[in-house]
């Protein structure tokens, strides 16, 4: 009897092999048979077995040449871009720069300048008695020049794209901030504007100064506008200062369209971006469409859109700086409302919804001791020992 039963456990252990074989086979098949490629596959061209024979790139203007001939090559593949494009043609429309031309320095003239500079240090005696003693010393305000100069605008251009401001301005817009735009809230020069920090509505209350390097004789418009902050429709903008024909770097003596409003960020709402623009103008313009009532209180005449105001005047101006923060509220927002705006504050709160309980399962399979708690009757909760 033993001799039978292990006689038909060989047998059918062996069945089972056989069957497990021919599906396997069956299923490798299935998976070896599937459409070729359209064309040729990506680096198909390159003999993997002799690498040593690839053309080695001795800079990095030689890989950059051959990297933007692969991007431009029409292929038959879709990338993850073209999968994005098809979801959302909107990313296949280009943005425009509306901004100044940017005229990068020559790099040979650029490398013999930092030759000369460095041959002329190493010849520096006291240069070298501190760099030994290490009490060299780099005043901040060259390095903050000699980075305006250099990367600034470009970096400045992608914090603004990081934190949305061309998006919601200009739409399919964007410029390079060349112009150094330096505003200052407090006499102290303590409160500055940068490109995203946090400053408070009591620190932003008063009329800042604003400094920017100009040409004797040139023209200038500066804006002050807030897309967060609209109360009624979440595409407009408040207008909260607007200078037009600053000659040169005074600011006081430009023609204010539209006078100094502290920002009003909403209490419950969050952060609000709040932006400079400035623009040079190609000539004198009359503003006598963008001007407001002297001393604007009223929400309704402050109404704003950037992108609007840029299409009117678009032959005379053109965007060349930029700086922005952040401001959340305190209780300064509320003397605004009810002493310069005149009207109750508006108070938001975001009311969470209730918690999601799925159906309750009679024989609930590898949950939780506490599975039973959520479906407890009453609002407080007693949770047993276990």
């Amino acid at each position: 009897m033993a001799l039978r039963m292990i006689r038909s456990f060989a047998l059918r252990n062996a069945t089972d092999l056989v069957v497990n074989t021919a599906r396997t086979l069956v299923t490798t098949a299935i998976v070896c048979k599937h459409t070729p490629p359209l064309g040729p596959m990506p680096n198909d061209e390159i003999d993997v077995k002799n690498l040593e024979s690839l053309e080695k790139y001795r800079s990095y203007t030689p890989y950059l040449r051959q990297a933007e001939e692969a991007k431009n090559k029409q292929v038959w593949w879709k990338t993850y871009r073209g999968y994005l494009e098809k979801a959302d043609p909107v990313n296949d429309v280009e943005r425009v720069d509306i901004g100044m031309p940017f005229y990068r320095p020559c790099r040979t003239i650029q490398v013999r300048e930092r030759q000369k500079i460095i041959k002329n240090n190493k010849k520096n005696v006291e240069l070298e008695r501190a760099l030994r003693r290490q009490t060299f010393k780099i005043p901040l305000d060259r390095v903050q020049e000699t980075w305006e100069q250099s990367n600034g605008p470009f970096q400045i251009k992608r914090l603004a794209d990081h934190y949305g401001v061309f998006k919601d301005l200009f739409s399919m817009a964007y410029f390079i901030p060349q112009v150094p735009l330096h505003i200052c809230y407090n006499q102290d020069n303590t409160v500055h504007v940068h490109y995203g920090n946090r400053l408070t509505p009591t620190e932003t209350a008063s009329l800042p100064e604003v400094s920017f390097d100009a040409e004797e004789g040139s023209l200038w418009t500066l804006l002050f506008t807030s897309p967060d902050e609209h109360l009624l429709d979440n595409e407009a903008e408040y207008i909260h200062w607007l200078v037009g024909n600053i000659p040169g770097k005074a600011v006081q003596a430009g023609q204010e369209l539209c006078h100094y409003l502290p920002p009003f960020p909403a209490r419950g709402t969050g952060f609000h971006r709040y932006i400079y623009v400035l623009f040079k103008q190609d000539a004198r313009i009359d503003f006598k469409e963008d001007i407001r009532p002297l001393q604007c209180h009223s929400l309704k005449d402050r109404t704003f859109n950037t992108l609007e105001f840029y299409r009117k005047h678009q032959d005379s101006i053109t965007p060349a700086g930029l700086a922005f923060f952040q401001s959340q509220w305190d209780e300064s927002v509320t003397k605004t409302f009810h002493s310069t705006l005149s009207m109750k504050e508006p108070v938001f709160e975001f009311i969470r919804p209730p918690v999601y309980h799925p159906p309750q399962v009679k024989y609930p399979h590898r949950r939780p001791l506490r599975y039973l708690d959520r479906y407890r009757d009453g609002k407080e909760h007693t949770y047993g020992i276990y």
